[in-house]
């Protein structure tokens, strides 16, 4: 990771401790506000998504019971909804939620932190750790599918999000239905827009808005839980299993709808080294949970009382006078939300980058006192596109749901199996006691993701072909990277070699120090060969620097930099940086000041290889295969940007190799 366009294997580092202090270990880390600060501002950040839910959850899961019984067009004209249906869905969301939110993830996945950091690629990191990197394979493609999946939501919830909000419009004034799309469509150009300036600023409104936004689910819900009581019985469980006894045949068309009420849970997870665990624990118990829940329960009053809420039974809760005013506040909210996917986008790739699953990307930092708010353009525009096209496509949240479900739950399908691996080796736990643990979880997750597979072809198919596609090209990266390692180890010099003929045979030195960049600190790098080739120098002190990236989010600085000395004149540096931080070789090489070694940067050259590579039919993989990898090479960006070195110090030496 390097000298070259690619990132080596990921290396190792000394195994982690596990567990935070139940929150307030983000809130010493970040160094800014007190629990309940931390709380408030999960509710921005972690609960946008699953808190826009109610805008279509509940609606898409009756219209599909429904529909399925052939008694769609007899609701539409007024005649009343299935009551069992009504009471089976609530029924069903509720402890959707309960299982899948609360149980899976905010009291057991929680608990499988990484340095105080969730994600998917934590548990990854945490996977290989317990099985090692030769039985790592699997787990790795684990990772890859499920952080794919990650993308399809980071597209969907967007636009299923503001579409669903902006539909609300139509309640206010029939004039602009046919303008819906176009309308979505400016609110999301203008929120990928702004991404290049940081979050910063607008995301401490995005706590408050959010706070308003769940007190407004809450009290839209306890005003018309009155219009027939007896949604409160959904709280049985016995009218879940009720309702798949009576409807087999529709049940898991159902399911694929239910799920809506739970896409975002992911985020609780993902998003946990920002506010730890405990104030996110405390908003969704005490806040979130309780509002989605009297929402529900209060849309499906309405429903019972009033046949024809059910085209759009979330707006028609509040009187006509409070429309407009919830129109605005949803669209706020679905923003919220949708910046929240895109920040975690942003996360998750650098990451991926981190761990040598994606080649090098620009990553700009938007904040000098928050390390997590960055900005990758590549990815921004990339978003946009997917996401505008999915909303002129589509173009309406209904339709669009048939899409979201595959991409949130095969990722959770995807995290039920890390978490089985890491509880059973990591962990500790019992062959029994581990599979009786994650297998319900499994046994509904599989459930949630075959129900979403039955959408395959009315809109499924989008997550579905993203997801094979980023498969694809991270695993054409992963492959061709071990390629190109495996086959420059076999021609390089072996440095100790190398180091002892110009002891005997020293050639012309000049003043200064010389830093070269090599992923393989057991080899000559190419750039020194080639210096010492072309120019027939060596200057006084020469560093062979390795830039290792390690299983754990974070490296304290006193780990940071590990310094060997070869001779008098030759130096071996190991530089380390955790999956959530971006490499700055300068500021790492400072480090070592403190051990005695001189470090001056205007006094420093920075060598860089810079490889053309060709095609080869012996290279082990398809020839499509290598020139997409060499695609990915070309369009890395280079090492001077990504290590943070500054131009005018670097010297770059180009070779050719096959791959």
């Amino acid at each position: 990771m390097g000298h070259d366009q690619t990132n080596p294997p990921a290396q190792k580092t000394e195994d982690s401790r596990f567990g935070i202090d139940d929150g307030h270990a983000a809130e010493a880390k970040n160094g800014h506000g007190s629990y309940a600060a931390l709380a408030l501002g999960a509710l921005g950040v972690v609960y946008g998504d699953i808190g826009t839910s109610p805008l279509y959850a509940l609606r898409e899961t009756v219209l599909a019971a429904t529909a399925a019984h052939g008694e769609l067009s007899a609701a539409v004209v007024g005649a009343p909804v299935p009551r069992d249906i009504v009471i089976g869905v609530l029924s069903l969301i509720l402890w959707s939620l309960v299982i899948v939110v609360t149980l899976k993830y905010v009291l057991l996945l929680m608990r499988a932190d990484n340095n105080g950091e969730g994600g998917i690629l934590t548990l990854v990191a945490l996977a290989q750790r317990g099985l090692g990197r030769a039985r790592g394979g699997v787990v790795l493609f684990l990772g890859m599918a499920g952080a794919a999946l990650f993308y399809g939501d980071a597209v969907i919830t967007p636009a299923i999000s503001v579409l669903s909000a902006v539909e609300g419009i139509k309640l206010v004034t029939p004039l602009l239905n046919d303008y819906v799309v176009t309308i979505a469509s400016v609110i999301l150009i203008a929120l990928f827009l702004v991404q290049s300036g940081g979050t910063e600023r607008v995301a401490n409104f995005f706590g408050p808005i959010t706070l308003v936004w769940f007190l407004a689910l809450a009290g839209l819900g306890i005003y018309h839980i009155a219009d027939d009581l007896s949604v409160l019985t959904s709280v049985n469980p016995y009218y879940s299993l009720r309702f798949f006894i009576d409807h087999p045949t529709v049940s898991l068309a159902v399911l694929g709808s239910v799920c809506l009420a739970v896409t975002g849970a992911e985020a609780l997870y993902a998003d946990m080294g920002h506010f730890g665990r405990g104030p996110i624990r405390s908003a969704w118990i005490w806040l979130v949970f309780p509002s989605l829940w009297l929402n529900y329960l209060g849309q499906g009053a309405l429903i019972l009382s009033d046949p024809t809420a059910i085209d759009n039974p979330f707006y028609k809760l509040a009187p006509d006078f409070l429309i407009l005013p919830l129109v605005i506040l949803a669209t706020i909210a679905t923003i919220i939300a949708s910046q929240a996917v895109i920040t975690g986008a942003f996360s998750l790739t650098r990451q991926a980058v981190q761990l040598g699953l994606l080649p090098r990307l620009e990553i700009r930092h938007t904040s000098e006192h928050t390390s997590g708010q960055i900005y990758i353009p590549r990815i921004n525009w990339l978003l946009l596109v997917i996401v505008l096209i999915l909303v002129w496509s589509f173009r309406t949240s209904s339709n669009l749901s048939h899409a979201y479900g595959i991409a949130v739950f095969g990722t959770m399908v995807v995290s039920s199996l890390l978490a089985f691996i890491v509880i059973r080796r990591v962990w500790g736990w019992s062959l029994t006691a581990t599979v009786a643990l994650i297998l319900p979880f499994l046994i509904i997750d599989v459930a949630f993701f075959a129900a979403n597979m039955l959408k395959l072809f009315s809109g499924g198919y989008m997550p579905v072909l993203l997801a094979i596609a980023l498969v694809m090209l991270m695993w054409t990266w992963v492959r061709g990277t071990k390629i190109l390692f495996d086959k420059t180890r076999k021609t390089d010099v072996p440095l100790l070699e190398l180091v002892g003929m110009l002891s005997k045979s020293p050639p012309v030195r000049v003043k200064g120090m010389a830093v070269f960049l090599t992923s393989d600190p057991e080899t000559a790098p190419a750039s020194l060969l080639h210096n010492l080739k072309h120019n027939k120098v060596l200057h006084e002190r020469n560093v062979i620097l390795t830039v290792r990236s390690a299983d754990t989010p974070r490296i304290a600085e006193e780990e940071r930099v590990r310094l060997s000395r070869i001779t008098d004149d030759f130096w071996r540096v190991d530089l380390v940086y955790g999956y959530m931080e971006s490499p700055n070789v300068p500021k790492g090489l400072a480090i070592l000041r403190k051990q005695g070694f001189k470090f001056d940067i205007m006094s420093t050259s920075f060598f860089l290889s810079r490889r053309s590579i060709k095609a080869s039919p012996q290279s082990g993989m398809p020839v499509w295969q290598d020139n997409l990898y060499i695609s990915l090479t070309k369009s890395a960006t280079d090492a001077t940007s990504f290590f943070q070195i500054p131009t005018g110090r670097v010297v770059e030496v180009g070779t050719q190799v096959t791959v």
